[in-house]
């Protein structure tokens, strides 16, 4: 693709990503976006085919960067307990500290993106198909990572701690200002540094908690 094509593709996707965040799939016209992108609208259609096409690449852009991050890490906590289970904070960290410490680091290129997910994530009519193209995989990778380090966990509660996990992680991307409000200030929503040093003790306990013998009785 010509450099200067490549170029109104970003600017396309960049303005897609910001507007899909802000106000939804449904509340957005490829207008709107091109009007933001300050492009023809005839080049939404030339790049992305339709206003659903362009919501999915938005989607897939970040993803994919985020995966690989994810699995790099993950693959770096197996590569040290070759002869040992992982520790349940390690496979949790490796899941969420690349996402928070890159919002942490470049909110101005990571926020919109990350709303948009919880978005996603949180909605019936998106979140079961598209969590699962883009996403699916990757989770399972953890999955498995996690029923090493918890042999004895019932696949249900395995799926049940992931869900909340899930709900936990969407939550902090959103940046809802509950937090702020319900804390008088002490605590910020947008302070991802605070969520990343605390997050994975807390979710590891909660799928110990639900693995554990006397849950099961």
């Amino acid at each position: 693709m010509p450099r200067n094509a490549e170029a109104t593709r970003e600017r396309i996707l960049d303005a897609a990503e910001h507007l899909f965040a802000k106000r939804g799939f449904e509340g957005v016209t490829v207008r709107q976006i091109m009007s933001r992108a300050g492009a023809d609208v005839a080049l939404a259609y030339y790049h992305f085919k339709s206003k659903r096409y362009l919501f999915d690449a938005v989607l897939l852009r970040r993803a994919q960067t985020l995966n690989e991050l994810r699995l790099k890490a993950l693959d770096e906590v197996e590569q040290r307990h070759r002869e040992d289970p992982p520790d349940v904070e390690e496979i949790i960290d490796a899941f969420t500290r690349p996402l928070l410490e890159e919002l942490d680091r470049h909110p101005e290129d990571w926020r919109d993106y990350m709303a948009l997910v919880a978005q996603v994530n949180n909605s019936p009519e998106w979140g079961g198909e598209l969590m699962t193209r883009y996403f699916d995989p990757l989770v399972k990778r953890f999955l498995d990572a996690l029923r090493r380090a918890l042999p004895d966990c019932r696949e249900e509660d395995l799926f049940w701690s992931y869900h909340f996990l899930s709900g936990a992680l969407t939550l902090t991307f959103a940046e809802t200002g509950r937090l702020d409000n319900l804390s008088g200030g002490l605590c910020s929503s947008a302070d991802m540094a605070a969520a990343n040093a605390r997050m994975p003790r807390f979710v590891a306990a909660g799928f110990r908690a639900l693995c554990a013998p006397a849950a099961k009785t």
